[in-house]
């Protein structure tokens, strides 16, 4: 976010989802409709393989959004910024048989209790029923998937949708807002059998709903909306939403959502255990000539250059200096607001994961759990005179990469560099040449092979020799045995 903000909260959305559902699409169709834009964006080609921030305003509120990696290779990189988010969108493609994709997804965030919602984007490519989807999406998360809205057809394409909280329909309009029109006709029954549904979910968790619902009666609109705000915030349920980023249906609606329901920077901070003001580290890289820069999100009020911070390890440090966060774009700042993430340089140690306080150290109360590496190679410099560069350059990108590890085999003298599958090593040997100038060979890791004795063993020997003189004679006993 841009200086000059204080006292305005932030609130940070992360965007997450597998690659080709549109996870980064929905992204920047959030900020383009948020500018004043159609919210249109194809679904781009390829996958990104770090975490993104990008900073917008919509009406007058302020979003930090969080584009997490798609591929499962490099989910590790988002691992540590998902706790720090208020909310978590998780994109999930229309095609029932690509729900299991959506997994990973939602149990690492369930297992952060990150609040979420759902996106189903490409809705203009849906066939079949929404109902046939959304149990196949319900077949592979934990928390209960509560379809705020319905489509409505026409000759065999989705043309609009029902909201099911605000009994409206709307119609989309290629590059505009949807048109709110009247409800139709043919849609009536099935409109009040689905919202009859989302409020027997929204009684789940709600005594005094159900109560209404068994005698019949009609509750109040505004406290249908204040179940689905306070269910989705306390993790009890994920709402649903969809639309199409290609087209920017369905942008507008949930940016809508966002505004209203997106839940405040301190329920985050009370999640974390951070107690005042102070900071999560969410991501560390290092810049070039900027050096080491901690992206963090500010919590329990605004942060200043000049502030006191007491690092994970019990020291005190002043940042370096205080940057916005645009992208891959950075500005320096004097301070930045509540809610806000931003990058702090040259503040050592900090890792990925630690809180940051103004007043004693703090330990994070919960972290992503660490992915264990599922593939390694063997590396070495192709000249020699790089080895002092290599080592450097590896606990940088270390630094960088939650699931990242080196390992140095002091059977084979070997330099392993492990990870999270063959995609995310190639990933990183590129920045190791690109970024660092350090050009490796590989090779697959050689087989450590040892022996082990298995039961005692014993053997005698006599060594006699008589050639003149005193003569040669030795008796040896060997004796070999387990150790316990």
């Amino acid at each position: 976010m841009a200086e000059g903000k204080a006292g305005n909260v932030v609130r940070a959305i992360a965007v997450v989802g597998p690659t080709g559902a549109g996870k980064t699409a929905l992204t920047q169709a959030l900020a383009s409709a948020a500018s004043g834009g159609s919210g249109a964006v194809p679904n781009a080609a390829g996958q990104s393989t770090e975490t993104q921030f990008t900073a917008i305003d919509y009406m007058g509120d302020h979003y930090a959004l969080i584009d997490a990696p798609g591929a499962v290779d490099f989910l590790a990189d988002a691992d540590c910024a998902l706790p720090g988010a208020d909310l978590a969108i998780v994109v999930a493609d229309s095609d029932p048989d690509k729900a299991v994709l959506l997994q990973p997804f939602l149990k690492a965030i369930e297992d952060l209790k990150v609040p979420h919602a759902l996106f189903i984007n490409k809705i203009d490519q849906a066939r079949g029923r929404i109902r046939d989807l959304l149990e196949a999406l319900q077949a592979v998360a934990a928390t209960p998937l509560v379809a705020r809205q319905i489509p409505i057809w026409k000759d065999e394409s989705v043309a609009g949708f029902v909201d099911l909280a605000l009994e409206r329909a709307f119609l989309y309009q290629p590059g505009k807002p949807s048109q709110r029109v009247d409800i139709p006709a043919d849609m009536a029954e099935r409109e009040t059998e689905a919202r009859f549904h989302m409020l027997e979910q929204l009684a789940d968790f709600d005594d005094g709903l159900m109560e209404q619902l068994l005698s019949d009666l009609t509750p109040d609109r505004d406290a249908v909306f204040a179940d689905l705000v306070r269910e989705m915030r306390e993790g009890l349920i994920a709402p649903v939403f969809f639309g199409a980023t290609a087209q920017g249906w369905g942008v507008r609606r949930l940016l809508k959502a966002l505004r209203h329901e997106a839940p405040q920077p301190n329920l985050a901070a009370e999640r974390l255990g951070l107690k005042g003001a102070g900071a999560y580290v969410m991501k560390i890289s290092h810049a070039g000539q900027a050096g080491k820069l901690a992206y963090a999100r500010v919590f329990g009020g605004a942060l200043a250059d000049s502030d006191q911070l007491t690092l994970s390890d019990g020291s005190q440090q002043r940042p370096g200096a205080l940057f916005s966060v645009q992208g891959t774009q950075t500005k320096k700042i004097s301070s930045a607001s509540e809610g806000d993430v931003i990058a702090i340089g040259k503040l050592d140690p900090v890792a990925a994961g630690d809180l940051l306080a103004k007043r004693g150290r703090q330990e994070a109360a919960i972290r992503a759990a660490k992915r264990f590496p599922v593939f390694q190679l063997a590396i070495t410099t192709k000249d020699r005179k790089d080895d002092v560069r290599l080592s450097g350059a590896l606990q940088k990108l270390v630094e960088e990469d939650c699931g990242l590890s080196v390992l140095h085999d002091q059977t084979t003298h070997e330099i392993l560099l492990q990870g999270q599958g063959e995609p995310h090593l190639r990933a990183v040997l590129e920045r190791l040449k690109s970024r660092f100038g350090v050009d490796v060979s590989t090779a697959p890791p050689s087989t450590p092979y040892k022996e082990s004795i298995r039961r005692s063993a014993e053997k005698r020997g006599r060594h006699k020799k008589q050639t003149g003189g005193h003569g040669q004679f030795g008796d040896c006993v060997i004796q070999v045995k387990p150790l316990p």
